[in-house]
């Protein structure tokens, strides 16, 4: 039986496999247990050279005149690679090379804050005991330097991994257990995110659920069997739909797959609820789960305002420059209008009129029949053509590098936008949203958003969707901080590499959600 063949229950029997014998390295899920390239080594390297540089900016640095060790090259060269291994070994020791714990970037940024500043703070005391002067200022100044460096560095190889495994790389292959309704949902969920590591390679479950299931995804078997059915297959881990699977079974199977060294994910039923409120709490030594509810403070909503109006007034003095320059560009282009102003659907469903800068000919909306055709967003009401022949010169690098979206930094100061929220559709989209969905509009739309930082070149509807209610049902000032910073990343990455392919056929291209 092979893992492409799509097995009936009466083929099964004697064509079980046998338990493969056990892999004491499957023990180890650190980034970089996929494939045979070191992930681990990349990333131990990339912190190495962000400790040591920041420290050997920082000793080296004139202060008052003069360096920490003053003349001393022989003490700088030993104090950086001393500082850097104990870095190193701090880093470690938050479980930083880890790919379930730094896979979450939130997890990652804040755990890099806590080495960062135990690790200046080491670096402080040993200097005192040594005899070595180095000043609280120039300590907190490595403590800084360093979280940034090690921050941007990790970013751009989380960016680098994403992309690569958004080409079909360093993916682990895992098999989904229970076929029922939530098991199709994970397997659709991996699928449409491909940038998360995983490629479903079997299911296992009941026979007569499977019809709901893509044909490219092998059934190996029923639960009776479940584990004779998985080891052996090629893949590392699974990933089970608790619901799919009864409780007493549940249990027994989840012990016999650890047994045979695979990794295991186990779903909780909830949908759209960020980790955070869910806190573990055993009753009598059982595994449950106490679900935080929504709370967000009246000093939350003033706090968010007060942001969006802060940043987006330093953000329009300094752009102004750049906004003078692309305004020149665009008029000597074809000396059309500056601003392309449009209609869209805001907080509580009240339109307003988006800015941005004009990227398409000034006919573009009377244009739109003549590439309706060549909508690449065919799962969802939403429109995008990535090469739009009504697209100009300058507005094909205006658009690349999100510059178009500056005049919007003018809807925030007005009210109708917010820096951080869900982006903005328009009417006719609406019109075809469903109860659900429209719950998006319950906060005020967004420049940037989740899924523009996390599923931005990753043109299915239904990340569009998912990210966006979970947005709406979870979002506080603190995830409004941290999409902020992952978009700056963002769009670095974007200048340098380009958008992100998608590896299945049907998402064959970036999507903006815009028409102009």
């Amino acid at each position: 039986m092979s893992i492409g063949e799509r097995v009936r229950p009466d083929r099964l029997g004697s064509t079980r496999p046998t338990r493969a014998p056990r892999d004491r390295a499957r023990r180890e899920p650190y980034v970089g247990r996929v494939e045979s390239t070191p992930l681990r080594g990349i990333l131990l390297t990339i912190d190495t050279i962000a400790v040591a540089a920041a420290w050997f900016v920082t000793l080296l640095a004139p202060w008052h005149g003069r360096s920490a060790f003053h003349d001393e090259t022989g003490a700088l060269l030993i104090a950086v690679p001393a500082i850097t291994v104990g870095s190193l070994l701090l880093i470690a020791s938050q479980r930083l090379y880890l790919a379930r714990v730094c896979g979450v970037r939130a997890v990652e940024v804040s755990r890099l804050a806590r080495a960062s500043t135990i690790s200046g703070l080491g670096t402080y005391l040993v200097a005192a005991a040594a005899g070595t002067s180095v000043s609280v200022a120039r300590t907190l100044a490595g403590i800084a330097l360093a979280f940034a460096f090690l921050a941007l560095g990790r970013g751009a190889y989380g960016t680098w991994l994403k992309s690569s495994r958004a080409a079909g790389r360093f993916s682990r292959p895992v098999i989904i257990v229970g076929t029922n309704a939530e098991g199709r949902e994970l397997e659709r969920l991996l699928r449409t995110h491909p940038e998360l590591g995983f490629r479903v390679v079997g299911c296992v479950g009941r026979s007569d659920e499977l019809a709901l299931w893509r044909d490219d995804v092998p059934w190996l078997g029923d639960l009776n069997g479940a584990t004779d059915a998985i080891v052996g297959r090629g893949a590392n881990g699974v990933i089970i739909a608790a619901s799919a699977v009864p409780h007493d079974q549940l249990n027994r199977l989840t012990r016999q797959l650890l047994d045979s060294e695979l990794h295991v994910h186990l779903s909780t039923g909830l949908k759209g609820i960020a980790y955070k409120r869910l806190r573990s709490l055993p009753l009598a030594h059982e595994p449950l789960f106490y679900l935080e509810p929504v709370s967000l403070s009246r000093w939350q909503l003033v706090v968010k305002r007060g942001l969006d109006i802060a940043v987006a007034s330093v953000s329009l003095l300094f752009a102004a420059p750049v906004l003078a320059l692309a305004a020149i560009a665009i008029k000597l282009d074809d000396r059309g209008p500056v601003f392309f102003r449009q209609r869209r659907v805001g907080r509580a469903g009240r339109t307003f009129e988006v800015l941005k800068l004009r990227t398409m000919v000034p006919d573009a909306e009377q244009r739109l029949a003549e590439v309706t055709a060549e909508n690449q967003r065919r799962d969802g009401p939403l429109f995008k053509v990535t090469d739009d022949p009504r697209r100009t010169r300058v507005g094909r690098i205006l658009e690349a590098t999100s510059l178009d979206e500056l005049p919007q930094l003018i809807n925030v100061l007005l009210g109708s936008m917010s820096l951080v929220g869900p982006r903005p559709a328009l009417p006719d989209e609406v019109a075809k949203f469903d109860d659900e969905l429209l719950e998006r509009h319950s906060v005020r739309p967004g420049i940037t958003g989740l899924w523009q930082v996390e599923a931005r070149d990753n043109p299915s509807f239904e990340a569009y969707r998912r990210l966006d209610l979970f947005y709406v049902e979870n979002w506080s000032v603190t995830l409004d901080l941290a999409v902020l910073f992952e978009t700056f990343q963002a769009v670095m990455a974007r200048l340098l590499r380009g958008p992100m392919p998608h590896p299945d056929p049907a998402y064959s291209a970036p999507d903006r959600s815009t028409a102009a």
